[in-house]
C-alpha cells in the first residue's frame, strides 16, 4: 500500500524539491504552506509521516508537533530547522517530534531517515505488550501510556525505546543497541546523541524527578539500564 507524506514547509523551493524527489520515491505527496493549513490537512487526509519545519507561518512546527501529541495522534515527524543548536533539537524531540534534520540537507539522508521511520511504525510488537514502570503501565498494543490512571503521550519511537529497555530489565542497553534495534543496522544518519535526547523526553514523562530518575538508569559512556 502507497505510503502518504505531508510535508509543512513554508519554503517552495524546499517543499518543491521534496515533493518531487518523495513522489519518485512511491510515495503519495500533500503539502502545506503554515502551520494551520498543516493541521487542516491533516485532520482532512491523516499522513503516514509529516515532515515539519520549524519556523512556519501562524503555527510554528513546535506548536504543531505539540497539538498533534496532546490529542494522541501518534503520526512519526521528521522536523525540519535552519537552526543547528543543540537546545532546538531537544525542544522538537520533547514536544513530540521523532528525529530531526537540520538544513541544508541530503534528500538522501532524508529519505533514509523517512523509510527507517515508517519501517519501526509498521513493525509488529512481539514479546510482552503490558508492562508497568513505576506507576505508569504502558500497553503496546494500543501505544498508550497511563501514569496514575492520567494517559501520558509517548511518541511510537519512545514506546520501543521503552519496551526494549523493558525486556533487558537490569541489563545495559547500549547507544548502538538502541541504533541497531530500532533505526536499524545499516543506520547511518542518526547518531548516539538522538538517543540521549530521547532518553531525557522519556524520562520527563515517566519520572516524577527527572534530574535524579529512579527507572532509567545512565550508565557512563555506555548506555542506559532500567532499574525498578
Amino acid at each position: 500500500m502507497t505510503k502518504t507524506i505531508l510535508i509543512i514547509e513554508d519554503d517552495p523551493g524546499i517543499q518543491l524539491s521534496l515533493k518531487d524527489e518523495f513522489e519518485s520515491e512511491g510515495f503519495d505527496v500533500y503539502s502545506a504552506d503554515d502551520g494551520l493549513a498543516g493541521m487542516e490537512m491533516i485532520e482532512q487526509n491523516p499522513p503516514d509521516l509529516i515532515i515539519l519545519d520549524l519556523m512556519l507561518p501562524f503555527q510554528n512546527g513546535y506548536q504543531v508537533c505539540k497539538k498533534l501529541r496532546q490529542e494522541g495522534n501518534n503520526v512519526p515527524i521528521i522536523m525540519l530547522t535552519v537552526k543547528d543548536q543543540e537546545i532546538d533539537k531537544v525542544l522538537g524531540l520533547e514536544f513530540g517530534a521523532d528525529d530531526y534534520v537540520t538544513k541544508p540537507f541530503s534528500l538522501r539522508e532524508l529519505l533514509a531517515r523517512v523509510n527507517a521511520l515508517l519501517r519501526r511504525s509498521a513493525e509488529p510488537v512481539s514479546g510482552s505488550t503490558v508492562f508497568c514502570i513505576g506507576e505508569t503501565v504502558f500497553d503496546l498494543n494500543k501505544y498508550e501510556a497511563l501514569k496514575r490512571g492520567k494517559e501520558i503521550e509517548y511518541t511510537t519511537l519512545e514506546f520501543h525505546m521503552v519496551k526494549l529497555l523493558n525486556e533487558r530489565n537490569g541489563q545495559v542497553v547500549t547507544r548502538e543497541d538502541f541504533l541497531n534495534r530500532i533505526w536499524g543496522e545499516n543506520n547511518t544518519v542518526v547518531t548516539e546523541r538522538t538517543i540521549d535526547s530521547h532518553i531525557a523526553n522519556i524520562r520527563k514523562k515517566l519520572e516524577d524527578d527527572p534530574t535524579d530518575p529512579k527507572y532509567i538508569l545512565s550508565v557512563r559512556g555506555v548506555g542506559y539500564k532500567l532499574a525498578y
